[in-house]
């Protein structure tokens, strides 16, 4: 009897521990690969997002100024690292919906890159001018690259990168370079310059293939590329006097250029300060056209299939956002989400995009085939989106 009471007894707590709430801070079973994080700039707070369901799973708050902030992610897909505007770097488990740890590495930084190995994280900064890059487990400093140039000068940097091999590529606005920073033997960089690239680059992609890293020239029309399988060849200029002879416009904002789009063989870039999205041919480097649009683009994205490119638009017409047709080139849908449209995101299979609408403190979802709109989601001035998935791209 006493047996049969005592199995009994073991049924019954063993049913009521199997089936009891996680403890407090304890995650949820879960894999990371569809979810996301959503900056809220004015609250110095982000959104931990699932795109499964679209539903927001947790608020994060206290990571300091994120008006022009940027995340990257851990090779895990657990860890997202916030590059503050303040200088700060912050690490997340988007899995806890928590801060692991803060540090403000600088007085005005611009953006970050995480290595190919996912053991360093870079940091670019405005003040003090450079590069600083930290453990990624630790937050601890490895290496401090100041952009010196001129008679002890530091400029800003810009357009910071990852690339294969665990370099880094970032350029110098205030000094007209490009730099390669290479960790691949050694906490201690290994550093390739690349001097008069052209005036003010304001910012860099790398291509999808990693071969490539283009710097934009806003004091100048034409971009500047770096060959990184062959970066004994130099700086070649592409689109080299793409506006001459035009007008030139004032710009509203600079355009983005660590979005890249390529699609059907080609790149889609936005132009500086003009209505355009220019083409080029991804092998010749050639343009190949330009497409009239709204207003100034700041970011054109591609679909990750490559048959659509979506374009949001600088102040004061920012409250659109237009989609291009690969194939034919044309725009094929506008849609006028509100005021302050400023950042989209695909999900990885393309099916959706996830659009920040500032001013309406919204984030909009649609539907790529169908071009409806399926959701939003309620943000406190949302701005930039980023989904884990960057995790296992180069240059993102």
């Amino acid at each position: 009897m006493k047996i049969k009471y005592f199995i009994h007894a073991f049924v019954f707590v063993f049913a009521v521990i199997a089936h009891a709430p996680a403890f407090a801070g304890e995650a949820e079973i879960r894999g990371s690969g569809d979810l996301g994080v959503i900056i809220e700039r004015a609250s110095g707070s982000v959104q931990i997002i699932e795109t499964t369901n679209r539903t927001k799973l947790f608020s994060v708050d206290g990571l300091g100024d994120l008006s022009h902030a940027s995340v990257v992610f851990s090779r895990d897909q657990r860890y997202a690292f916030v590059f503050g505007r303040d200088g700060g770097l912050t690490k997340i488990d988007v899995l806890l919906g928590k801060i692991v740890k803060r540090v403000v590495q600088g007085g005005n930084a611009i953006g970050g890159a995480i290595s190919q190995d996912g053991k360093l994280v870079a940091v670019s900064n405005y003040k003090p001018g450079g590069v600083r890059v930290f453990d990624a487990q630790t937050l601890e400093m490895v290496a401090d690259i100041p952009a010196s140039y001129g008679d002890g000068l530091l400029s800003k940097t810009v357009g910071l990168v990852d690339a294969p091999g665990n370099r880094f590529v970032f350029s110098l606005y205030d000094a007209g370079e490009t730099w390669i920073a290479d960790f691949s033997k050694s906490s201690t960089p290994q550093i390739t310059k690349f001097k008069n690239i052209g005036l003010q680059p304001y910012d860099g992609l790398i291509t999808p293939d990693a071969r490539y890293y283009i710097a934009g020239l806003f004091g100048e029309d034409g971009l500047a590329m770096v060959d990184l399988w062959h970066p004994e060849n130099g700086v070649k200029r592409i689109l080299d006097g793409y506006g001459r002879g035009e007008e030139p416009l004032p710009v509203y904002k600079m355009p983005h250029l660590e979005g890249w789009a390529q699609a059907g063989g080609n790149l889609f870039l936005p132009a500086i300060g003009r209505h355009e999205v220019l083409v080029v041919n991804a092998t010749t480097w050639a343009e190949v056209a330009r497409i009239p649009v709204h207003g100034q683009p700041v970011f054109a994205m591609a679909r990750p299939d490559g048959r659509q490119i979506w374009v949001n638009f600088a102040h004061p017409l920012n409250d659109v956002v237009q989609v291009i047709d690969v194939d034919t080139m044309q725009i094929i849908k506008t849609y006028k989400p509100g005021r302050a449209v400023l950042h989209m995101e695909f999900t990885p299979r393309g099916e959706q995009v996830w659009i920040s609408v500032r001013d309406r403190n919204v984030v909009e979802i649609y539907d790529t085939r169908t071009l409806e709109k399926i959701s939003e989601l309620p943000a406190n001035t949302p701005s930039g989106i980023f989904l884990t998935a960057r995790a296992a791209k180069t240059g993102l």
